[in-house]
Formats: structure tokens, C-alpha cells, sequence
């Protein structure tokens, strides 16, 4: 935050601090010892409440003010209750001084008071630090039903907070009572009916058929308000921790203001005394202790959408309730195949995702389900959605996967763009990273895991063939590289190699990527390479006839090819053992030489791929070159006569050191680059150097640690 904006917050504080100081001073006079209107005061009051909002120390002032005998008028009052916007969370102790001033009494505010004070805690009721005070006040409001003035707020602040455990007969009674008196007051026959979704075999007759009030939120443009303080407020704390979502109740659409018209909330109406329903858990502890006696709610849909619910059913298995999601599910996919009006499969969408966020499975049920709905989808509306969800999917034969889900997921999404083709590569890496997590999670070997993966793996690698030509951009190779990071995973660890075999990518992808401008899509690739050498080593020693002498040849040709173009100068040698040119042919490897030859640069086709020449890494070894150069004249007496050029050889290090230039060693310098690279946060290049030639690293283990 700029210096402006804090003291302009600053004094906007002291300014809101002054006028609460001006109000209560003046409260204690009566308006003729006054000398002055304070209806000035109050309204600059209110304007300063409702655009900073209220920190708990002013809060708390101004709440002692409209609960306690003071000379204002019931105007000044009032509208110093409708503008207490907290700015934060509401203590248990303001919550208490409320409450302690309902009632009848000379001390007791009015009635109008007291009816704005309950509406205010009804609009605050999400923001209080501890909502239980409420609970354990429930006698306390009850008995104050028969004050007509407050009774409409005070049914909907009990509606609120009503619990199974406060239903009880003589409370019942009282209501039904209450309810013939008044001729059916709709806020009473709310609050009945609050209490019958608890006990709907108690409470019958026409008590509960009357109009009834809603309980709608009082002030939907306040409530607007007070979120924009509440944030406002978040957003300067540069300390602040943020609040915990309380995932431990039902959901509610009452809650944030919006519900889903398509899966219904949670309500339980079966539930006996010795049982415990959803809508009684309010905490952890509570779901824990009671999760043997909680009643399942009537309509289990409700799954889809309570986050309480999912947890119940994920620690609590039960086979008929799955049953009954996925015939609701079976019914609404019907429903779309057939195009019932009214039917937005976008709603059914978001609720499928939040399952699969919060209970990371996948049922059957929603593979039979998008197998029908992929038939009809556009491939446009809820793409997002789609492919979030779809990569939850269970490791099923690859068969199975390929011809209900990928193939007309694929005909939907392509496009003939590299846009589409990278979206379906991010989406199979997600696939793949999420069933490498589940593989790790489990203590015996998935029998089916190894051909899906390997399956898989061959699909997306013609993918990765295909986008490496139709978007050759630095981008696209990260995206490539990001699928084959995972891949790389499930190699190199001991415990998934339990369930997978080796899959190495196709040849021509290696080196396309090695031949990359990109320094970060060279060391990546290294990296790769190097954590699959690590896989290889470890395989072979436990399960060796699974890989043939060809398929570990090609592997070893990716690195004997690399190392022969970075560290050996040796580039496109196809002589040695494992070594295939980078599968350029010799024709092409003759012409290419004679053009270099030609050019009487002095350097062969062989040493323009090595660390000093090469497009991707030429300018970090120069770089590095250069900061010894710079250290070295700052640590002499300025005796370095002369500087390199570049690029750095062999060769032309013998002759700067003759001519009174740096002096460093050939491998020394070559180490020092992969240091360098590695301080760049490239340590992939140095890390399959020093995996792949053991002379290397016993070079590197004398030189001194820097």
C-alpha cells in the first residue's frame, strides 16, 4: 500500500474514532443541555460506518451505546444500527450484550430497538467468531415469542439456529399454541416448519399449511456492503491468516445467497431420538463422535453438492445410496439424451466437479454418464468443466477408456488448432498425475496399471509428435515436457515401478527437444533422461527379461547422442557403442560437414552442438567465462592482459593462458559451466553428465566446493 493510501486509512480511522467520541458524549446529555443538533454527528457517523466499516474496538463503543439507556433519539439510534458494518469478525461478547438487552424492562432498549438489534445479528449471523453463543441463548429467544414487536425477527434468527436438539415437545406445543393466537402469523408458521423438518411425524395438522414467511435476508444490498468492507478490510492486512471454511455443516443455500435449483439441499425426516442427523453436526469433533448414529438425508442426491455429505458417505460406505445417486444420474443423463426442456447440463457439471474435488473418486455411474453425454456435447459449453472432471477418471483397461471417454472426447475437442491438441495434453498430464498419486497411495500391485499407463503413454506420444510440428514454440515444448515429467516419475520410483513399466519417449521427440533454443527445455529433457537412467538401473535389477536389449539400446542412444554433442564434441557420431547420430543421416551428416568446412570458421560440424558453441547453452558458457574474468581482475593486481572472445575451446584456452590471460583448465571450465547452469536453476544438463559418464563425476568430486 502506497504512503497516500495509509494515511488517507489512517485518518480516516481517527476521523470515525471522533465522531463515535462526539456521539457518546453527547448520549449522556439530554438535547437542551446539548447546545447543538447531533443529528449531524450521527449522520457523519453512519456515512464513516458504511465506508470503512467497523474495527471490534469502535464496534464494540457503539453497541454499548444502542444497548444501554442514553438521551438519543430512537431516529439517531436506528440509524446508527442499520450502518454497523463489522469489519471483521463479531465477538461472543457483543453477541452477548445483544441478547442481554431483549426484553421488558426500564433499562431494556424500545421494542423498535430491540427489533433492528435481532434483524442485525440475523444479517451478521455468518461473520459471528463463534456461532454456538447463539445456540446456547436458544431458551432466551424462545421465551421472548409472545413480545409481538419483535416476534417476526426474532422466528427468523431462531430459523437460523434451530437444531434438532432444540425441537422439543414442549417447544412444539408452545408454537402450535402460539400459531392459533395470532392466526396463523406466517413468521410463526415458519419457525414451525423448520421445527417439522426435524419431526414432521410430531408436528401435523394445518398448523404448518398456512402462509409462511420465507426468511429471506433482510437486506440483500446491506449484506452486498458488508462482504465489500469485509474484503476491503482482508485485503489490507498484510499479516492476516484467512479464515478456514467451516466444511463440517450442511450446506445451505441460505448461506451465501445462492443454491442449485438441480440437486436439492440436505433434510432428514426419518430420524429417531437415538440418532443424529446431518443438520445437527456443526463441528468436527461433532461428525467424528456421532458418525456411527448419523441418519442419512432423504434425498442422497444431495451428495452431489454437500461437502458434509460426501465426507459421511466416503467414511461410512453405504451400497444402496450409491445405488440411488447413480439412478438419479442415469435418470438425468435420459433426461438430456432426450432434450427435456429445462434440462442445463452446466448445473449438473459444476456439481459433478465439486464431487470429484472433494472426494477425489470417480463412480461408475459417471462413466456411463459421460459416455451418454459426450454423444450430445458440442464440445464448446463447459470444456473447462468437462475436462476438469474427466481427469478423475479411475485406471480402467485402456480399451474401455479409449472407446467410451477419449475417442469422442477427442472427435469433440479437435479442431484441426494447436490450441485444441495442447488442451488434450493438459488434460492427459493431469490424468496421468492423478493416477500416479493413486498408485502411490496403495500398499499391493494394480494388476491393470501397467498396460493402462503404457497404453496411455503411446496415445499422448504421438500427440506430443504432433504438436512438436504444428507448434513448435518454447511454450508448447514445456507442455510436452510437463507430460513426460510425470512420466519420469513413475520410472524412476522404486514403489511405483511396482505397477508400471518403463515407457521412453519416441526417438524423434528426444531430439527434436535437444535441438531446442530453449536452455530450460534442454535441462529439463536431461533431467527426464536422467531420472529414467535411475528407473532403468533399478529395473534391471529385479525385473530384466521385461525390457529387450532394443528397447534399452534406443534409451541408451538418447544419452551416448546428447553427451557426444554437449561434452565430447562428437556430434552426430553414429561409431560409437549406442550411439545413432541423432538419427540424421550420414548423407546428410557429409553435406552438412562440407558446408561447415567451407565457411573456414574454425570449427568443425562435430563441435557446434558443444557447451561453448551450442544455440541453447552458448550464452550462459560465455557468461560464466566472463564472471571469472571479472573475479580474477578484481583479486589481482590487474595483471590480465587479455580477455576471451569466445567461444571458449580447447584450444583457445591454451592460447589466452600464453598470452597472459585467464588460466583454467578444459574440464575445469566445462564443470564450471554445468555449476553455472545449475545456479540458473538448470541443474539437468550437469545432472545427466555426471549420471551417464562416471569420469565426470569423479572429475567433479576433486575440484573444491565452491
Amino acid at each position: 500500500m502506497s504512503r497516500h493510501g495509509e494515511n488517507g486509512e489512517f485518518r480516516g480511522t481517527l476521523d470515525l474514532r471522533e465522531a463515535i467520541s462526539d456521539v457518546v458524549q453527547a448520549s449522556k446529555l439530554t438535547a437542551k443541555q446539548r447546545g447543538s443538533n447531533v443529528k449531524p454527528t450521527v449522520e457523519k457517523l453512519a456515512s464513516l460506518s458504511y465506508d470503512q466499516g467497523l474495527l471490534p474496538e469502535d464496534l464494540g463503543q457503539l453497541i454499548d451505546l444502542v444497548t444501554t439507556p442514553s438521551f438519543l433519539d430512537q431516529a439517531s439510534l436506528g440509524n446508527i444500527i442499520r450502518n454497523l458494518y463489522p469489519a471483521t469478525t463479531v465477538s461472543v461478547e457483543l453477541i452477548t450484550k445483544v441478547i442481554g438487552s431483549l426484553g421488558h424492562g426500564k433499562l431494556k432498549p424500545s421494542l423498535a430497538i430491540q427489533g433492528a438489534l435481532l434483524k442485525w445479528l440475523v444479517m451478521i449471523y455468518h461473520i459471528i467468531d463463534n456461532q454456538t453463543i447463539l445456540s446456547r441463548a436458544y431458551s432466551v429467544l424462545f421465551n421472548l415469542l409472545d413480545t409481538a414487536a419483535i416476534r417476526k425477527q426474532l422466528c427468523h434468527l431462531l430459523a437460523l439456529i434451530t437444531r434438532r436438539r432444540h425441537v422439543r415437545p414442549y417447544r412444539i406445543q408452545s408454537l402450535l399454541s402460539l400459531s392459533r393466537q395470532t392466526g396463523n402469523d406466517p413468521a410463526v408458521t415458519g419457525l414451525l416448519r423448520v421445527f417439522k423438518d426435524y419431526y414432521p411425524e410430531i408436528i401435523v395438522g394445518e398448523a404448518t399449511r398456512a402462509k409462511a414467511s420465507a426468511f429471506k435476508h433482510p437486506d440483500l444490498q446491506w449484506r452486498e456492503r458488508l462482504d465489500e468492507i469485509q474484503q476491503a478490510h482482508a485485503a489490507r492486512q498484510t499479516n492476516r491468516t484467512d479464515r478456514p471454511l467451516n466444511a463440517f455443516r450442511v450446506a445451505r443455500g441460505r448461506v451465501n445467497g445462492k443454491g442449485s435449483t438441480l440437486v436439492p439441499e440436505v433434510h432428514t425426516s426419518n430420524a429417531t431420538e437415538n440418532s443424529i442427523t446431518l443438520e445437527e453436526i456443526e463441528t468436527v469433533d461433532g461428525f467424528v463422535n456421532n458418525l456411527e448414529k448419523i441418519e442419512l438425508p432423504n434425498q442422497l442426491i444431495a451428495v452431489l453438492g454437500d461437502p458434509l455429505l460426501q465426507k459421511l458417505l466416503m467414511l461410512k460406505p453405504d451400497t444402496e445410496a450409491h445405488q440411488r445417486v447413480g439412478s438419479w444420474l442415469a435418470s438425468y443423463g435420459q433426461d438430456l439424451m432426450s432434450g427435456e426442456p429445462g434440462v442445463d447440463p452446466r448445473d449438473c457439471l459444476e456439481m459433478l466437479k465439486i464431487y470429484v474435488l472433494n472426494t477425489k473418486t470417480f463412480p461408475p455411474i459417471f462413466l456411463a454418464f459421460f459416455g451418454e453425454y459426450l454423444k450430445i456435447w458440442n464440445g464448446h459449453d463447459g470444456r473447462e468443466l468437462v475436462l476438469t472432471i474427466l481427469s478423475y477418471l479411475p485406471i480402467l483397461p485402456f480399451p474401455e477408456l479409449s472407446a467410451g471417454i477419449f475417442e469422442p472426447l477427442e472427435a469433440k475437442i479437435l479442431d484441426n488448432t494447436a490450441d485444441s491438441q495442447l488442451q488434450l495434453l493438459e488434460f492427459y498430464t493431469n490424468l496421468l498425475q492423478r493416477w500416479t498419486i493413486f498408485l502411490a497411495s496403495l500398499e499391493q500391485k494394480l494388476v491393470q496399471a501397467s498396460t493402462t499407463i503404457a497404453d496411455l503413454v503411446t496415445h499422448v506420444n504421438d500427440l506430443c509428435l504432433t504438436l512438436v510440428q504444428t507448434s513448435p514454440t518454447a511454450s508448447t515444448h514445456s507442455m510436452i515436457l510437463d507430460f513426460y515429467e510425470q512420466t519420469a516419475i513413475l520410472a524412476s520410483d522404486p514403489k511405483l515401478l511396482l505397477h508400471t513399466r518403463i515407457m521412453i519417449p519416441p526417438s524423434p521427440l528426444v531430439y527434436i527437444l535437444q535441438f531446442s533454443f530453449s536452455p530450460s527445455t534442454l535441462s529439463r529433457l536431461c533431467s527426464i533422461l536422467s531420472n529414467y537412467k535411475a528407473g532403468f538401473q533399478k529395473a534391471m535389477t529385479t525385473s530384466r527379461s521385461e525390457y529387450t536389449s532394443e528397447y534399452i539400446n534406443e534409451f541408451n542412444g538418447f544419452l551416448m547422442d546428447i553427451c557426444n554433442c554437449l561434452w565430447r564434441s562428437r556430434a552426430f557420431n553414429s561409431n560409437d557403442v549406442n550411439s545413432h547420430g541423432c538419427l540424421i543421416p550420414a548423407a546428410l551428416t557429409e553435406d552438412l560437414t562440407s558446408y561447415i568446412n567451407s565457411l573456414r570458421m574454425g570449427a568443425t560440424l562435430s563441435t557446434l552442438f558443444s557447451l561453448s558453441y551450442s544455440p541453447a547453452l552458448c550464452l550462459s558458457a560465455i557468461s560464466y567465462f566472463r564472471e571469472l574474468e571479472d573475479e580474477e581482475l578484481q583479486r589481482s593486481t590487474g595483471n590480465l592482459n587479455t580477455r576471451h572472445a569466445g567461444p571458449v575451446t580447447r584450444a583457445s584456452l591454451s592460447t589466452l593462458a600464453n598470452s597472459g590471460g585467464l588460466r583454467v583448465g578444459w574440464d575445469d571450465y566445462r564443470l564450471g559451466v554445468l555449476s553455472y547452469l545449475e545456479g540458473k536453476g538448470m541443474a539437468g544438463v550437469g545432472q545427466l553428465m555426471y549420471n551417464t559418464m562416471t569420469n565426470v563425476m569423479k572429475r567433479r568430486s576433486t575440484l573444491p566446493q565452491s
